[in-house]
């Protein structure tokens, strides 16, 4: 069986990285762990330890410089039908464990192992954390069955069996696994009993003669190591999550220095003040972002330093289109199955001036500008794992009943963390609306590479002049973000007046004037 070495993620910022020297030579056999090369990056030099033992075949030379994921080498692992009985032969005390040995190789030999990737899931995503495993190493999985669940920095998806097999788990939940990284194995051809057997058969004797463990047990990374050393932290007090109980990266990160060992000599006295102290100790709690927060924060601060973002507001007055609601909210549901809310009037006065003012609709890629005559409407929703923003399609062509069909069905995949990554991509216009959530009055970022977004605001009653006497009526602010290298204040100042002038009117929507 060959195992594939890949470049590893070694930074949210760091795509590519280049062979430096390699310790090894094509051809020569490696140990679990031996370092095989170094590698640069633009801010780092770091080691790349074999992850199995078997003989190397070097795939990329000195001096090649490589996307993070891709192939380095490859290590055959050529006694891997050996490696069951060879334990039973060596801590057997008589002859007659001879036949034991060779039991267990006719499964072997049959059996098959698949690597279970991490499958390509767009073209500017290049890493995944696997958020929860739906089975545990050693179940017996069938043939699409859904392993696990992955998170990406833009939606989560299931992860199904490719084969019928014994599942054993490479990547545990938490762990980041670049794209093409493998996240477990499936040994095809066996069942529970022909997978575990003869593992517990090496083991029991083993037990008498030599440690469990494996070579990984307790040795960190190189990446750890550096993290502990500068903790001031001992390789020997942080267990290890990863293959054969080896430290990880993430283990050194989560690992806190022992404050608790100073307390132990001291008297009974001290025991119960320090537990007094404690009752009345301030907790915290420390959560590890998911890849959808850090992307979020991530695209925000970079919109924030590279566009010239402007916000311009307005008001309208709800009480027309709040009068046609009410009047024709029960047929409306009635005829469509869907309720009549507020966001498809909305969604209808924004592509009627997008139209009208096309650079609101378009993008910047490099020094040209691209503008779209279609309206793909991203809505911002927020799920339980942070904010997302499905698109509604060619959303100039919907009715109202449409339209709202639209946001329900997204609404509810994205509850559900369902929404694919083709129904988050490729939106040219963004409504957030903040005012379910109380919002008066905000400044929306821009969802690039779109050049423009709308917020809409809580709907309040205030008192407003109309034909020259002093009235009551539902208003809402509204703000419009725009990127000013593209959109000049005439136009963005013009275009929220059309969404109001059409608010304000609902019948332009419907007579196209």
């Amino acid at each position: 069986m060959a195992i594939e070495m890949k470049v590893p993620a070694v930074g949210e910022s760091i795509t590519e990285v280049t062979v430096a020297t390699w310790n090894k030579k094509e051809g020569d056999v490696v140990k679990l762990d031996e370092v095989l090369c170094e590698l640069e990056s633009d801010k780092a030099t770091f080691e790349l330890p074999a992850e199995a033992e078997g003989v190397l075949h070097i795939v990329a030379k000195e001096g090649d410089v490589l996307p993070i994921g891709a192939v380095i080498c490859t290590i055959e692992v050529v006694g891997a039908q050996a490696a069951a009985p060879a334990p039973v032969v060596v801590v057997a005390d008589s002859p007659a464990s001879a036949p034991v040995a060779a039991a267990p190789a006719a499964p072997v030999a049959e059996s098959k192992v698949l690597e279970v990737k991490v499958p390509p899931v767009g073209e500017s995503i290049t890493e995944v954390t696997v958020s929860v495993w739906n089975k545990k190493s050693g179940d017996t999985v069938a043939l699409d069955e859904v392993l696990c669940e992955l998170e990406s920095d833009k939606a989560t998806f299931e992860l199904p069996a490719e084969s019928a097999g014994v599942l054993q788990i490479v990547a545990e939940s938490g762990a980041v696994v670049p794209i093409g990284g493998v996240l477990a194995t499936i040994t095809v051809g066996a069942d529970s009993s022909t997978v575990v057997a003869p593992a517990s058969t090496a083991v029991a004797p083993a037990t008498t003669h030599q440690p469990t463990e494996s070579y990984a047990a307790g040795h960190p990374s190189p990446a750890a190591a550096k993290i502990l050393d500068e903790k001031g932290i001992a390789a020997s007090q942080v267990p290890g999550t990863g293959v054969g109980g080896r430290i990880t990266k993430d283990d050194a990160q989560n690992a806190q220095p022992a404050a608790a060992a100073p307390a132990a000599p001291a008297p009974a006295a001290s025991a119960v003040a320090t537990a007094t102290i404690a009752s009345d100790a301030r907790g915290s709690r420390r959560e590890k972002m998911s890849s959808l927060r850090k992307t979020v924060a991530r695209r925000l601060v970079a919109v924030k330093n590279e566009t010239a973002m402007l916000t311009t507001f307005n008001e309208v007055d709800m009480k027309p289109v709040m009068d046609l609601r009410s009047k024709y909210k029960d047929k409306f549901k009635e005829k469509h199955g869907v309720g009549l809310g507020f966001m498809s009037f909305f969604t209808k006065a924004v592509c009627v001036a997008l139209k009208e003012f096309p650079s609101v609709n378009a993008k910047i890629d490099g020094d040209e500008m691209v503008f779209h005559d279609f309206c793909d409407i991203s809505i911002a929703v927020s799920a339980p794992k942070g904010l997302v923003v499905p698109v509604i399609r060619n959303a100039e062509n919907l009715s109202l009943a449409g339209i709202e069909s639209e946001v329900v069905r997204l609404a509810v995949k994205a509850r559900d963390n369902k929404l694919s990554l083709e129904e988050m991509t490729g939106g040219t216009f963004t409504i957030t609306n903040g005012g379910v959530f109380g919002s008066m009055m905000s400044t929306p970022i821009i969802n690039a590479p779109q050049v423009a977004i709308l917020g809409m605001h809580n709907i309040v009653e205030r008192p407003v002049v109309v034909d020259g006497q002093i009235v009551i009526r539902p208003m809402m602010y509204l703000a419009l973000s725009y990127d000013h290298r593209i959109i000049d204040g005439r136009e963005s100042v013009s275009f929220l007046v059309r969404v109001k002038q059409l608010l304000e009117d609902p019948a332009r929507l419907l007579l196209d004037i």
